[in-house]
């Protein structure tokens, strides 16, 4: 074998191990998130993120549509993976979103979604951050690939069963429900 074959080969063990090695980068423990996520600005944007998907659920639930139910829906954002280039932010997240109402002292969930996105946001001068666009993965068919396209590693950190415990609470305080106060179906 030549000299050059076999520097080739060399060099392309180690990007495939220094690729391998950044792929398989630990979460955090106490949060699950990757662990190079800037929790500043994540800490930042996720309030806006999560106001944004609150908004765009209102008015497609079940519960909102009986009356005297008072549905209000709750969301949740977990990031994948945040690229700050500037004034502009790429947030890959995993959301879930959850309607609930309440009928007597139990509180009801009425619909929800649990959906891998991209959002773009931008700071405006006051150093606020906004929206200014929102993917998601497309139900069934093309969700696995929109998904890797668009998440790429971080799509292996997506978990069908993210917890709704913060949402049932955040609920049952809006609600003003004891905070043991059982789930149920709309």
């Amino acid at each position: 074998m030549s000299g050059r074959r076999w520097a080739t080969g060399v060099g392309a063990v180690v990007v495939l191990a220094v690729t391998g090695t950044w792929a398989m980068r630990p979460a955090d423990v106490d949060t699950g998130r990757p662990a190079d996520v800037d929790t500043r600005l994540w800490g930042e944007v996720r309030p806006v993120i999560e106001a944004r998907l609150v908004a765009e659920a209102h008015g497609s639930g079940y519960g909102e549509a009986v009356p005297g139910l008072d549905a209000r829906w709750f969301c949740r954002a977990e990031p994948l993976g945040l690229e700050e280039h500037g004034n502009v932010v790429r947030a890959g997240v995993d959301t879930l979103c959850a309607e609930y109402a309440v009928h007597g002292h139990t509180l009801v969930e009425c619909g929800g979604g649990h959906v891998p996105q991209v959002v773009r946001l931008a700071r405006d001068t006051d150093g606020r951050y906004r929206v200014v666009s929102r993917e998601e993965a497309p139900d069934g068919a093309g969700n696995a690939q929109w998904t890797k396209a668009h998440l790429g590693v971080f799509a292996s950190s997506l978990d069908d069963s993210m917890p709704s415990a913060a949402l049932e609470t955040a609920a049952r305080t809006h609600f003003g429900l004891a905070a043991d106060a059982p789930v149920g179906d709309c």
